[in-house]
């Protein structure tokens, strides 16, 4: 996969890329990150890449020229243009899923009081937020972005089992893992961890995801219970 992120402030991308999981997926060329300077595609001698907003008002917006020409000599036929803003759609699991599939994603950091409408009239990008409140520019929900769909691209992570049993990917939040040692302050893990015996094991574990669920997102457990029923029909009518 590769994925071109177009931001103003391209230091802020150092770090998480260069830590983890992320780090060892870019260096066995399973993923290629370039983070572009969006200023390389400006015209005037400050190099700016936003400006004041017709009509009047508080805040800057960013410029459409720099956007559109850098998207255009970026992309390619497989490309899925997507745009960080607090308006988009909420990002989950799901979305990570199935922006992994994809060759190419080209992310554009969304920035001030927003970004020229021209801009989503003109790509039609995916828009994406990370939850319903308003950070100080686009850059943080891209590396989100970013480190969960590199996650998921087959050899990144390396047991994949691991992957599957992540929180969200059943419709479930994940289920209590406990390590060594066994005892700690007094606190012993859950007897039948030590059992050996798998198949009660994996009932454990769901029964524990579903409660967990059940209490603390009882909109994701109700959704469950949902898809569960329809499976159970669909395969009875089967």
């Amino acid at each position: 996969m590769r994925i071109d992120i177009l931001t103003t402030f391209v230091d802020m991308f150092s770090g998480p890329f260069e830590e983890s999981i992320v780090k060892r997926a870019r260096e066995s060329g399973l993923v290629e990150i370039a983070v572009r300077n969006l200023r390389d595609w400006t015209h005037d001698r400050h190099h700016k890449t936003d400006d004041e907003q017709f009509g009047g008002g508080d805040g800057m917006v960013m410029k459409a020229e720099p956007l559109i020409e850098a998207v255009e000599e970026l992309k390619n036929e497989s490309s899925q243009i997507i745009l960080t803003t607090p308006q988009g759609r909420t990002f989950s699991q799901a979305a990570a899923e199935r922006l992994s599939q994809k060759e190419h994603l080209i992310i554009i950091c969304g920035h001030y009081k927003g970004v020229d409408q021209r801009v989503f009239d003109y790509f039609h990008p995916d828009e994406i937020s990370i939850g319903d409140f308003v950070l100080t520019g686009g850059e943080l929900p891209a590396m989100v972005i970013v480190d969960a769909v590199a996650r998921l691209i087959p050899g990144v992570v390396n047991s994949m089992g691991s992957v599957e049993e992540d929180s969200f990917t059943s419709g479930l939040l994940d289920c209590p893992r406990y390590t060594r040692p066994q005892t700690v302050r007094g606190m012993e893990v859950p007897e039948i961890l030590l059992s050996g015996n798998h198949a009660e094991i994996a009932k454990w574990r769901l029964e524990q995801s579903l409660m967990r669920t059940m209490i603390r997102r009882p909109d994701l457990y109700s959704n469950y219970l949902r898809d569960y029923g329809k499976k159970r029909e669909a395969g009875g009518r089967g």
